[in-house]
C-alpha cells in the first residue's frame, strides 16, 4: 500500500453521540478524504474511512495561472470516487471541502468550483495560507503532542505551498511560503536526477521564502518540529527502510536533524527509477519528492541554526499522520 492509500475497510462502531463527517483536502498535488465520527467533546474523532489520490490540481499553474483542463478532469474524477465513499458508508451529517495552494492561485477557479458543487452539493472553501495552516496545527498536535515537548512547529509540505506554525495549545504564529513540491519541481528540478546547478537555484527559492517566513515566526522558540503530508510520510518511510507503507509505523516516527538531513538527501539525488522502485512510493510522487526532500532538509536545518541561536538544542523532528484533514473534521464541531 502506498504513503496515501489508506482506507479502512470495516468501519468502528459509531460512538454515542458522535456526528458523522466528511473532511476533504484539495491542494496542489493530492485530493483527500476523511471520513469521521466527531465526538461530542468537539475535540477528538474516530476514523471510518480515510482515502487519497494524486490528481496534480496544480499542474503549471505556477506559470499560467490557470487550473488545467486534464488536471480538472482527474480532480473531477476523484471526487466522484469520494461522493460514493460518503454515500457508501451512510450517515454523514455535513461535508467540508477546502481548497488550498493551487485553487487560490487559479484565474479560472470557478470552473473548479461549478464541478465540485454539482458533485457534491458543496462548494470549495478556498482558505488563506493562515488559516490552512491553523487547520493543520489542530489535526497535528491532537495526533502526536503528547510526550514531546512544547512549543511545537507544524510544518504542513504541500504540493503548492508549505505551511509553518508555531503554538503550543493553539497557533500563535503561522506563515504560508510559496514553496511546495510540484512548484519548486516545476521552477527548477527538470533533470534525472538533478543537477548541482538546479539544487542550488532550489535551494536559493527555500532560503528566501524562510527569510520572510522566520520574520513572522520565531521558529526559534520550537521544542519540537511535526512534519505533515505525503513529502514527509513518504520521506519517513523511506528513512525507516520500509518495504510497504506502514501507516502505523510512519505516525509518530522521530528523528534528529542530523538523519533528516542525511536521509533527504538521499532521495533528492536518487533516479526518477530508484524511486519507484521504492515498494512504499506512490507513482504521482516519483517525480516531485526530490523537491519535497529538499523543502524538509532546509526547514529542519533553518529551524535548527535558530533554537541554536537562543542556547537549546534542537532534538526531536516527528512525523504525523495527522494534519489538516483532521482539522477539517474538527472544525466541524460546531
Amino acid at each position: 500500500m502506498s504513503a496515501d492509500s489508506v482506507t479502512t475497510d470495516l468501519a468502528p462502531a459509531r460512538p454515542a453521540g458522535s456526528r458523522r463527517v466528511a473532511a476533504i483536502d484539495c491542494g496542489t498535488n493530492s485530493i483527500r478524504l476523511l471520513i469521521a465520527d466527531l465526538h461530542h467533546d468537539g475535540a477528538s474523532l474516530t476514523e471510518v474511512d480515510r482515502r487519497v489520490q494524486i490528481v496534480r490540481l496544480g499542474q503549471g499553474v505556477d506559470q499560467t495561472g490557470r487550473l488545467a483542463s486534464d488536471a480538472l478532469d482527474r480532480t473531477f474524477a476523484a471526487t466522484r470516487d469520494f461522493a460514493a465513499a460518503i454515500e457508501a458508508v451512510g450517515g454523514v451529517e455535513r461535508i467540508r471541502f477546502v481548497a488550498t495552494s493551487a485553487t487560490r492561485d487559479a484565474e479560472n477557479r470557478d470552473a473548479f468550483f461549478d464541478g465540485i458543487d454539482s458533485i457534491l452539493g458543496v462548494t470549495p472553501e478556498v482558505v488563506s495560507g493562515d488559516e490552512e495552516a491553523a487547520l493543520s496545527f489542530r489535526g497535528a498536535t491532537g495526533g502526536v503532542s503528547i510526550g514531546h515537548e512544547a512549543p511545537y512547529l507544524v510544518v504542513d509540505l504541500g504540493g503548492g505551498s508549505t505551511e509553518l506554525v508555531l503554538g503550543t495549545d493553539a497557533p500563535h504564529a503561522a506563515f504560508s511560503m510559496n514553496v511546495g513540491s510540484v512548484r519548486l519541481t516545476e521552477r527548477h528540478l527538470h533533470s534525472d536526477p538533478p543537477t548541482d546547478a538546479e539544487i542550488a537555484a532550489a535551494s536559493d527559492d527555500v532560503a528566501a521564502a524562510l527569510d520572510e517566513a522566520l520574520a513572522v515566526v520565531p521558529v526559534g522558540q520550537a521544542a519540537t518540529i511535526i512534519g505533515l503530508a505525503g513529502s514527509v510520510t513518504s520521506l519517513t518511510a523511506f528513512s525507516l527502510g520500509l518495504s510497504s507503507y506502514d501507516r502505523s509505523r510512519v505516525d509518530g516516527a522521530t528523528f534528529t536533524p542530523a538523519q533528516v538531513r542525511a536521509f533527504c538527501d538521499d532521495m533528492l539525488h536518487m533516479s526518477r527509477d530508484q524511486r519507484r522502485a521504492l515498494g512504499f512510493m506512490q507513482p504521482g510522487r516519483i517525480d516531485v519528492i526530490g523537491a519535497g526532500a529538499l523543502i524538509w532538509a532546509e526547514v529542519v536545518s533553518r529551524v535548527e541554526a535558530q533554537v541554536a541561536a537562543t542556547g537549546r538544542t534542537l532534538t526531536t523532528v516527528t512525523t504525523s499522520e495527522h494534519d489538516i484533514l483532521d482539522g477539517i473534521a474538527l472544525s466541524m464541531g460546531g
